[in-house]
């Protein structure tokens, strides 16, 4: 790992200088750094040879690198909501992409990562991107906003409220917004904009990144956004220092709370678009702003782990790193992803990305850390995000469990290679089927590709089934040959699925 960097190193000398040694603790702490839209093929140690990722590189190679590890959905809300709650987002029918206005997705009841923790004795906090909704509706920005991460388990907060495409573009401190001058008060709109206000589509002229679908409302910083935006002009933030101020956040947070067993959820909202790396990032890597913001967000996992070895964490500390989908080049703005992209393979040998039910839409990288507990390796062992409630909670000494999560605790720590038997997988509210070596995609209407996107959906009039064990990249179909594999799948997918999809799922069962 790099030394630390100039930027926040006073910080670490005050912490070095206050504690050398952590207290001792019987309950590790737990890290997860959660990727935004990196794609399997993004990362040199999952087969990328056209960007370097050395920290990400630090982690695979000094930690378990799995082949076989999975986010529960190909969109970021619904990954999101199952990681932290263990449940399979396609139980509850508001968890979709949020709009940045949309209410709490997670039921305030339901048991979570960070409540479970917290009854273990943990401080528990999130930094970075939330996108899992705020407040009951109707909400007032003005105001402390409420209920938010903080009453799903999270003692500490400090967070964008959805992407950074979407308005409001505020930080968040533990429900209140940062810097807000009560007589500048914010008023946000989904559908409707403020009189007087610019917009994207009605004045390009104050562009500094155009946009391409879809983001083509307020103005913040020359960017376009989804959603309406009037006031908090002090309260924005800037997005080309978003990715040091979210690491500084990180470091603070494990620098406090040193001496007690803490869980963190550092959420990275890079490569998700707008890209707008740092200009120390700017032109890294001669893929334009997609490229150099993973080289960004590369930089800010060095400099994070960095800290925990300048506070000596990392003999005590479980790090959790992966993505909550695969990859998407063109997601709204002209930036270059496409043209620039050479011969980079951001999904890497697999078909898809981003919205799609084909592998590259979940299969994303997924790695564990613990200095000198977990051994150095590659495991191709089935796992789930979702499984890391039930599998932590083990490791805390809870005995906590959640339907849908496994307990794979040894399996996460590699001392077993036996993983799950069969996953769900979710795109869009289209559900597909993992088990063994088998994927089985039911048939569903609509568009093929998404011609925004350019990706393919894994639409068909038909079922498709495919072995990855020997076809990896999903280039035959074997329905037809393997008709008694066929009906099992769907056998046991149905059963395991429930009734209930039919009507929003439009399954043709025959």
């Amino acid at each position: 790992m790099k030394k630390l960097s100039f930027l926040l190193f006073p910080l670490l000398l005050t912490a070095c200088g206050t504690a050398e040694k952590p207290v001792d603790q019987e309950k590790p702490n737990i890290i997860v750094i959660y990727m935004d839209d990196l794609g399997y093929g993004d990362v040199a140690a999952y087969g990328a040879t056209e960007i370097k990722t050395p920290n990400m590189d630090f982690l695979a190679n000094n930690g378990l690198r799995f082949t076989n590890g999975y986010s529960s959905s190909a969109t970021c809300s619904p990954s999101r909501y199952a990681m932290l709650t263990g449940t399979y987002p396609w139980r509850e029918k508001g968890v979709r992409i949020l709009p940045g206005t949309a209410p709490l997705v997670i039921d305030t009841s339901m048991m979570t990562l960070p409540k479970m923790l917290k009854e273990q004795g943990y401080h528990t906090g999130i930094v970075g991107k939330w996108h899992l909704g705020l407040g009951a509706g109707q909400l007032d920005w003005n105001q402390h906003i409420s209920p938010g991460p903080n009453e799903v388990g999270f003692d500490y907060s400090y967070i964008m409220a959805a992407t950074q495409d979407r308005v409001p573009t505020v930080y968040i401190d533990n429900g209140d917004v940062v810097g807000l001058d009560p007589n500048d008060p914010i008023e946000i709109n989904w559908k409707k904009n403020f009189e007087g206000e610019p917009t994207g589509k009605d004045n390009p002229e104050l562009l500094t990144m155009n946009w391409h679908h879809g983001h083509n409302s307020s103005i913040v910083n020359g960017i376009p956004r989804i959603g309406f935006m009037k006031g908090g002009e002090k309260a924005k933030w800037s997005d080309i220092d978003m990715a040091d101020h979210f690491l500084e956040k990180a470091q603070e947070y494990v620098t406090i709370h040193r001496d007690e067993p803490f869980f963190l959820y550092y959420a990275f909202q890079q490569p998700h678009v707008p890209r707008t790396p740092h200009p120390r990032f700017v032109g890294v890597t001669g893929m334009g702003p997609r490229g150099d913001v993973i080289a960004e967000a590369d930089w800010c996992i060095g400099e994070f782990m960095d800290t925990l070895e300048a506070l000596n964490l990392l003999e005590n500390t479980l790090v959790v790193f992966s993505s909550d989908n695969g990859p998407v080049l063109n997601d709204g703005y002209y930036d270059d992803a496409v043209e620039k992209l050479g011969d980079h393979l951001p999904a890497g040998p697999l078909r898809g990305g981003k919205y799609s039910l084909f592998e590259a839409g979940t299969r994303v990288p997924f790695i564990t850390y613990w200095k000198g507990k977990i051994q150095p390796g590659v495991s191709d062992a089935l796992i789930g995000q979702i499984d890391l409630l039930s599998s932590i909670a083990q490791l805390a000494g809870s005995d906590i469990t959640a339907a849908d999560s496994k307990e794979l605790l040894d399996v996460f720590l590699g001392k077993s290679t036996e993983g799950r038997e069969s996953l769900i997988l979710e795109a869009t509210s289209r559900t597909a089927f993992r088990k063994g070596d088998w994927l089985m995609i039911p048939p569903y209407k609509g568009q093929k590709v998404n011609k925004f996107v350019n990706i393919e959906l894994g639409n068909s009039a038909k079922y498709q089934l495919y072995n990855l064990a020997d076809d990896l990249s999903q280039t035959n179909n074997l329905v037809e040959s393997n008709p008694e594999k066929l009906e099992e799948m769907k056998e046991e997918f149905i059963t395991l699925r429930g009734s209930g999809f039919q009507e929003t799922e439009e399954l043709v069962l025959k």
